[in-house]
């Protein structure tokens, strides 16, 4: 029989104890070895970042925002009076003069009040003459009258004549004779009056009927006038904008029928987000980007309401025109609020606010890692920030979004 040997037994027993003790000392240097180890600094590709120097100099604080070009003068051409419309003669983009006739409207009530007021004219007309032959029979019957009177008047002094060589003083006859005398002289200078006074009503009653043919005139040109508007011409040298109504429309005074600008003048019209809209004021400078030139400007108004976030301002345009500038042509504009001299300044980054503090990657002097600093913004332009701490100049920083590694305060550009 074989026999196993014990002391061959304890040998391996005790191999295995010091197998398992290395093992457990070797993984327990590895973990500590690797528990003292730096985390590992996340790697950013260098083609998808913005870097920018930081450098000393010149800065120019403006805003930018986007807008359009609109004319300085816009005529709404208003109906005057009701009526439908008939023809429309142009269309938008149309030169127009004062006498381009637009729209045509027509309006039976007015050319009915219009032939109406035609006849009572002629009735006017007739009611004057009428009563001017009237006048005139009348005052030729007071003439026959006064003839009469004087014919009276002749025979009471012959009567009288005779009596008083008949008569003596005091005799009734006589007497008599020169009461009718008396009254024939009174009666004759009645009717000479009644001439004067029926001559004075005579030139009021024609002056009252020549007053309202007159007023009959004045309201017949009025009519004749409304009719005349039913042309709706444009009343200036310019362009046709738009036609605000179709034929067959009826339209009520006041309804806006047409625009009509000038296209020589136009201005910019910029939309500002509010928050960089509270430093602008009329009469700072401004430049207009129309694609095809950039042209200087001024403002000259800024809407004091905000509406969706931005704020309004009109912006004039210096000298003439660049080529290819027409109404509602979409503009970039940028106003320029200061000038600043001797500051340090950087690339504006996405997310930076006037007055307030940031982090930026900066590039270590390896050109290799970029170490999270923290920085002070003061003034802003639309390209520009100026820094008041944090960074000097010939330092280079990341400029893009780097909100991804907010958890990291050191990268790696590869």
């Amino acid at each position: 029989m074989d026999f196993e040997r014990k002391d061959f037994a304890i040998k391996r027993r005790n191999r295995r104890i010091v197998t398992g003790v290395l093992a457990v000392l070797v993984v327990a240097g590895i973990s500590y070895a690797v528990a003292g180890l730096e985390p590992a600094v996340p790697s950013v590709d260098r083609a998808v970042v913005f870097l920018d120097t930081v450098e000393r100099g010149d800065m120019t604080i403006d805003v930018r925002g986007l807008g359009t070009l609109v004319p300085e003068k816009i005529v709404l051409i208003p109906a005057r009076d009701a009526g439908r419309v008939d023809q429309r003669h142009l269309q938008a983009g149309m030169a127009v003069t004062p006498e381009t006739v637009l729209i045509a409207l027509s309006s039976p009530e007015l050319e009915q009040q219009v032939f109406d007021i035609e006849s009572r004219l002629r009735g006017a007309d007739a009611d004057y003459a009428n009563l001017e032959a009237q006048l005139e029979t009348q005052r030729m019957s007071q003439l026959s009258t006064i003839v009469q009177a004087r014919g009276d008047l002749e025979g009471a002094k012959a009567t009288y004549e005779v009596d008083a060589e008949l008569y003596p003083e005091g005799f009734l006859v006589r007497r008599q004779s020169k009461i009718r005398m008396a009254q024939a002289e009174s009666r004759l200078e009645v009717e000479q009056e009644r001439v004067a006074v029926m001559a004075k009503s005579s030139k009021a009653q024609l002056a009252a009927q020549v007053a309202r043919r007159e007023q009959l005139e004045r309201r017949l040109q009025l009519e004749r006038g409304r009719v005349s508007r039913l042309k709706v011409r444009a009343g200036i040298h310019g362009v046709l904008q738009r036609m605000e109504v179709e034929v067959g429309q009826l339209v009520m005074p006041g309804t806006i029928l047409a625009r009509v600008s000038d296209p020589k003048r136009l201005k910019a019209v910029l939309r500002i987000a509010e928050t960089q809209a509270k430093d602008i004021l009329v009469g700072q400078r401004a430049t207009i980007d129309t694609r095809s030139e950039v042209v200087d400007g001024e403002v000259v108004r800024v809407d004091p309401a905000v509406l969706n976030g931005t704020v309004t301002i009109d912006v004039r345009l210096d000298g003439d025109l660049p080529a290819g500038a027409r109404p509602d042509l979409s503009v970039d504009g940028r106003v320029i609020l200061a000038h600043r001299e001797n500051v340090i300044k950087v690339g504006r980054p996405v997310y930076a606010q006037r007055d307030s503090r940031i982090s930026l990657f900066r590039i270590e002097p390896d050109g290799i890692h970029a170490s999270r600093v923290q920085v002070s913004i003061g003034q802003m332009s639309v390209n520009e920030i100026e820094i008041l701490e944090g960074l000097q100049p010939g330092d280079q920083v990341i400029l893009s979004d780097m909100s991804a590694w907010d958890d990291h305060d050191r990268i790696r550009l590869q």
